[in-house]
């Protein structure tokens, strides 16, 4: 991680601001984090929700399926959305798991910058090798978000935990949030056959109700997309998803016995823009 990346960042203790010698990130206080091998830093609070995230199986499910293209109109979207971006502008994407969306936003500007945040250590090892313009950051979201104030101009939120009042603290007065939320018809097609689980009916009226009052929604539009997955890309699919924790794999192998090949599955989400109340 670039010591310009670390400048951005603040200490969970006492949110100082961070800065980098040699592989230790550390605040005037003194509070010191050590870079980890593969690159990431572990900027997790000890008083954080106990959340594991994303297990070794389910990013390298991840990086499979996502390597795949059968996302690429997600990830297409968020680059047509981010289109406005300077090139010395910072990106975070908040639940970043492997880094596709944000790698696909920071383009080809060579001076623009991201800080993927995810709880799952198996993910910032990810994150950490997706782009050398992007910091990895292992962090819980439910807490205090590790970045200073009005650091970022843009920030993503694909599928992931959404703490209003800390995005909007990171956010710029005049920055955006790009938030991606399943729709009921989304793998429709899986849902009954392969136990996975259901979109919930409520997602938009709690969306709502979670911003209200820190954000405004200045933009949407739904992508729906029919993908042709081979029963291994269904399986890759499955076991990246929270499904993963509650399907057992023998179940998952016969069940998928039985789906045609390929199978035809919807793409089905909403892109939505929020900006900063």
């Amino acid at each position: 991680m670039e010591a310009d990346l670390v400048a951005v960042l603040r200490c969970p203790v006492c949110g100082d601001a961070l800065a980098l010698t040699d592989r230790t990130a550390r605040c005037p206080r003194g509070h010191a984090y050590d870079l980890a091998k593969q690159g990431y830093l572990n900027l997790l609070p000890s008083a954080s929700t106990g959340i594991d995230g994303d297990s070794a199986g389910m990013i390298g499910a991840r990086t499979v399926f996502l390597g795949s293209g059968h996302y690429a109109p997600i990830r297409d979207a968020l680059i047509l959305a981010a289109a406005g971006l300077r090139d010395d502008d910072l990106v975070v994407e908040v639940g970043a798991g492997t880094a596709y969306y944000l790698a696909g936003v920071l383009g080809t500007a060579t001076s623009r910058r991201g800080v993927a945040l995810d709880v799952s250590r198996y993910a910032a090892r990810r994150a950490a090798r997706a782009d050398p313009r992007i910091g990895s950051v292992v962090c819980d979201a439910w807490q205090e978000l590790p970045l200073l104030d009005d650091s970022a101009q843009l920030m993503l939120n694909v599928f992931a935990p959404r703490n209003a009042a800390e995005m909007a603290r990171v956010l710029a007065p005049d920055g955006t949030l790009l938030v991606v939320t399943p729709n009921q018809q989304h793998l429709a097609e899986l849902v009954g056959v392969l136990g996975l689980v259901t979109v919930d009916e409520e997602k938009e009226r709690r969306l709502q109700e979670s911003f209200a009052g820190v954000f405004v929604r200045s933009g949407s539009e739904v992508i729906e997309e029919t993908m042709r997955l081979d029963r291994t890309a269904v399986e890759h699919l499955v076991l990246m998803t929270p499904s993963a924790r509650h399907v057992n794999y023998r179940e998952l192998t016969g069940r998928l016995a039985v789906l045609p090949e390929p199978a035809i599955v919807t793409l089905s989400v909403t892109l939505s823009t929020w900006r900063p109340v």
